[in-house]
């Protein structure tokens, strides 16, 4: 039983270990000069070259102040259109309810790579590339689906007996939604926050064919042009990496308990 178990955290180790390398690695590498890089791979050297950072804000800033209004703008929309939407699902009977929400659960199947080039034609039809409409409004909509599946199942795991006392005492459908819905669903608001804040700073193909002008481009394509500007100076290159991840290590370290909450509480339940 012992040796199970040494087996089992020694396994666990490792796994950390193999995981969390890359990103030490990474950590390290920043601070270095290609000289450093080439006669100390593997360990941190001296002295620390801080200047990397310094470089590498100059270049990325203006691709991440892009970055945050993007995904912020896209969040706010998401999390307002997506709270609503489920919250009716989930608390209102009407015609064609189930259909209606079952073709947004199909949505779930379309791979996101099918519908990219009727989008662009779509967007070029508006007038809309090189502009931020063409960041926003695309990941809004794509971001809905998931969005709206998790927010209805929650809704419609919250008991009925609280919103039936709620309508007794005169509370209206905002209301309801407002003080009573949203309040409980504050984990899977969570989950929604981080899942599509996630995808919009992550998404690179979509940025990259709807917007030529550096001067709109986010953190994503942004790393591209600096990495062609930098050939040959890592520290520089490692540091930009280290500071476009910041911003989700933040939000993430800040809604640990509300993501776990939200993913534990039973409403991935159909």
């Amino acid at each position: 039983m012992r040796l199970r178990f040494f087996f089992h955290r020694s396994m666990l180790a490792v796994l950390a270990i193999l995981t969390f390398f890359p990103f030490v690695f990474l950590f390290i590498t920043s601070f270095k000069s290609l000289p450093q890089f080439y006669r100390h791979f593997w360990i941190p050297a001296f002295p620390l070259h801080l200047k990397n950072y310094v470089d590498a804000w100059d270049e990325i800033a203006n691709y991440l102040s892009n970055s945050i209004m993007v995904s912020g703008a896209t969040l706010v929309a998401v999390l307002a259109l997506a709270s609503v939407a489920g919250f009716i699902f989930a608390r209102y009977s009407f015609p064609g309810r189930k259909l209606l929400f079952g073709a947004v659960v199909c949505l779930l199947l379309v791979p996101g790579s099918l519908t990219l080039v009727p989008t662009f034609m779509l967007m070029k039809d508006l007038d809309w590339l090189n502009t931020y409409r063409v960041l926003i409004v695309p990941f809004v909509s794509g971001g809905q689906v998931v969005a709206i599946f998790l927010m209805r199942n929650y809704f419609a795991s919250i008991p009925e007996d609280l919103f039936e006392s709620a309508r007794i005492d005169g509370a209206s459908g905002w209301r309801l939604f407002l003080h009573l819905g949203l309040p409980l669903a504050k984990p899977m608001l969570g989950v929604v926050c981080i899942v599509n804040l996630l995808g919009t700073w992550n998404n690179f193909i979509w940025p990259f064919v709807t917007v030529t002008d550096s001067n709109k481009s986010v953190v994503t394509n942004g790393l591209m042009i600096f990495n062609s500007q930098y050939v040959g100076r890592l520290g520089p290159m490692f540091a930009g990496y280290i500071i476009a991840s910041l911003p989700l290590v933040i939000l993430f370290l800040m809604m640990t308990r509300t993501f776990m909450r939200g993913i534990t509480s039973g409403a991935i339940k159909v």
